[in-house]
């Protein structure tokens, strides 16, 4: 459904994946990976949003680098320039919102694993470019969120037999971003991290993972509208 494009973000060019809805017009959601790269799932939930009347772009932040090897990812995901990161961020919703598909003047960002963390991240930063935010199950202990900047909608997704990202860690989160006049809507699965990723039999929740995607629809369609 999709394709790879290229645009500038702060002085580099960056890559990523654009998807545009069947109507050719909707409004922007930024899909942000795992600790992979863009692997083929990633550009399949842009594709989903796509289906759902979003136009949705997925950033390469491994500048093509993806792998299927926990230690590699591993290595990725401490790897990552967090600097370089907030500048893709930055960029890729100004593209984004440059498109002539774009309905609304902001965009969303949905991010599972590290993504979720730097969905967070987005929103908490660039509130005139970010509407609204879906974190699944968000962490990458170098990308600091600061919760009560955090000003702009929430809907985060967690896993209750995940030992990542734990309850104490989500209601902090939730605390910090409501006491400072947020939004912050949690929902918690009887699932494991990464319930969402349909290529991990492992650790996929169909139940959970269907949940949590009809619930993100309507928080992006409510907020972005």
């Amino acid at each position: 459904m999709g394709e790879m494009v290229s645009y500038p973000a702060n002085g580099h060019t960056t890559a990523g994946y654009l998807s545009v809805p069947a109507g050719g017009r909707g409004p922007g959601v930024l899909v942000i990976q795992e600790w992979w790269g863009l692997v083929e799932h990633i550009k399949d939930v842009a594709d989903r949003c796509a289906a759902a009347g979003f136009v949705a772009l997925a950033p390469d932040f491994f500048n093509g680098a993806t792998t299927r090897s926990p230690d590699d990812a591993a290595k990725l995901f401490m790897a990552l320039n967090i600097d370089r990161a907030s500048a893709d961020l930055r960029g890729s919703a100004d593209y984004l919102r440059s498109r002539a598909e774009i309905v609304g003047a902001r965009v969303g960002a949905v991010g599972f694993c590290m993504g979720g963390q730097l969905a967070l991240y987005a929103g908490m930063a660039y509130p005139d470019r970010i509407g609204a935010v879906v974190d699944f199950y968000g962490i990458h202990p170098n990308v600091k969120v600061d919760p009560a900047r955090v000003k702009v909608p929430v809907m985060g997704h967690f896993g209750t037999k995940d030992h990542s990202v734990g309850a104490a860690q989500v209601k902090a989160l939730a605390d910090g971003i409501t006491k400072a006049g947020g939004l912050f809507e949690a929902f918690f699965y009887d699932a494991d991290h990464a319930f969402f990723n349909d290529t991990r039999p492992a650790v996929y929740s169909e139940v959970s993972a269907r949940l949590a995607w009809g619930r993100s629809v309507e928080f992006l369609r409510q907020h972005l509208a």
